[in-house]
């Protein structure tokens, strides 16, 4: 991989990344993705995500864990202690160098290190300084620790993630930190572009608790909306029950008829014509979904998932049926995009991993790194940094570098 050269739509930006564990490494690995060379800034012990997710099991993988490789890949490895004199400033002379420098910290710990935007603004007046919180900096919870769990119950989610629950519950996913994570990349790029037009670099800061709950709320916001408030917040088709995947004859569909035509074809098709006049009207759809949905759960057990998705083809109605996590790499469309990828790891072998799934015409989105070994590049981060060999070496020697 390594002897690829990356020529993504952002070769040549350099970001400087010092963030951790899943949400600020996410928007990093896409910037990665699109060609930028991501420096990821590790404490000597190394990210905390390297020890979380699945190992090998003859332990030849430490440090080099699942969740590591897919969120890591096309960055470099800088493993140094910034408590240090010597560690703070070896970093501070690579971000004259960068155009990014991008961190999820509190924002007193970033600036208690003198990593803070003001004090590397005059290292580099025209930087784009991304910050990642847990919550606004203008607000009264801006210093209080958060984590995915924290944010998916204190933006509404973990209330309706499950309709059919007794009790709130956690989707079971860390979409607080990839939606966030997605959230910066693209807060990223778009600081990126306004200093291409005017020479400005600028502080930005991605917080998670607004993120999600815009997030939530861009569907869910219902008579909130509106002042005073036109009845309760929450979208009732998805509220209301009976939106989920449904039993066939042999197995799961999920099956969404969305349209008047779809649902008139659908009602048509398993000899339900009492329920066309609902099905043409979308008041009417909405206000009988229940009953809808309790129809089409009857009609699917009576065929098989092949047999519905023929059905669902013939008729243009969305469908699908239900994959589980270890059937994804034999999804028929993954495979025929090439969804998934086979690489050789240095330190770990065989490895699968998923490709950038946003395809470029001009400049590729492409893996040209494998996820880093801690302190892999060390020595030649520090070189680019200016350092002489025997500063280097008094460094690694000194516990300050590894």
């Amino acid at each position: 991989m390594e002897k690829t050269t990356a020529r993504g739509p952002l070769a040549g930006v350099r970001v400087i990344d010092m963030t951790a564990v899943v949400l600020g490494p996410l928007a990093t690995q896409i910037l990665g993705d699109y060609g930028a060379d991501v420096i990821k800034i590790e404490p000597l012990e190394g990210d905390l995500m390297r020890a979380n997710g699945a190992q090998k099991a003859d332990g030849s993988t430490a440090g080099l864990s699942s969740i590591f490789l897919a969120i890591n890949r096309n960055k470099r490895s800088l493993a140094i202690d910034l408590k240090k004199d010597e560690g703070r400033a070896a970093v501070r002379k690579l971000v004259r160098g960068a155009d990014v420098f991008a961190h999820n910290m509190r924002v007193e710990a970033v600036e208690r290190l003198g990593f803070g935007y003001a004090a590397l603004r005059a290292e580099k007046p025209d930087l784009v300084y991304c910050v990642a919180t847990g919550f606004g900096q203008d607000g009264p919870d801006r210093a209080r620790p958060a984590f995915d769990d924290v944010i998916q119950a204190a933006s509404g989610l973990a209330s309706i993630a499950n309709v059919y629950a007794e009790r709130p519950d956690y989707v079971s996913s860390l979409i607080a930190d990839k939606t966030t994570g997605l959230a910066l990349c693209n807060a990223v790029l778009a600081a990126l572009f306004h200093r291409q037009r005017t020479g400005e670099g600028q502080y930005v800061e991605t917080p998670m608790l607004e993120t999600m709950a815009a997030f939530v709320l861009a569907e869910h916001m219902g008579g909130m909306t509106f002042e005073p408030r036109e009845g309760t917040a929450g979208y009732a088709r998805l509220m209301q029950g009976g939106r989920r995947p449904m039993r066939t004859k042999d197995g799961w569909l999920a099956l969404l008829p969305y349209t008047a035509e779809h649902w008139t074809a659908f009602v048509s098709e398993i000899d339900r014509l009492d329920l066309v006049p609902i099905a043409t009207d979308r008041i009417a759809r909405n206000k009988h979904i229940q009953e809808l949905y309790g129809a089409m759960r009857d009609a699917l057990e009576r065929r098989t998932t092949d047999e519905w998705m023929a059905t669902c083809d013939r008729l243009d109605i969305p469908a699908t049926r239900l994959y589980g996590l270890d059937d994804l790499p034999d999804h028929p469309h993954l495979k025929a995009t090439g969804f998934f990828e086979t690489h050789d790891h240095p330190a770990v072998g065989k490895i699968r991993l998923t490709r950038p799934p946003t395809k470029f015409e001009k400049t590729p989105a492409t893996i040209t790194r494998h996820a880093p070994r801690l302190g892999e590049h060390t020595r030649e981060l520090l070189r680019e940094a200016g350092l002489q060999e025997e500063e280097i070496a008094a460094l690694i020697e000194g516990g300050v570098a590894r």
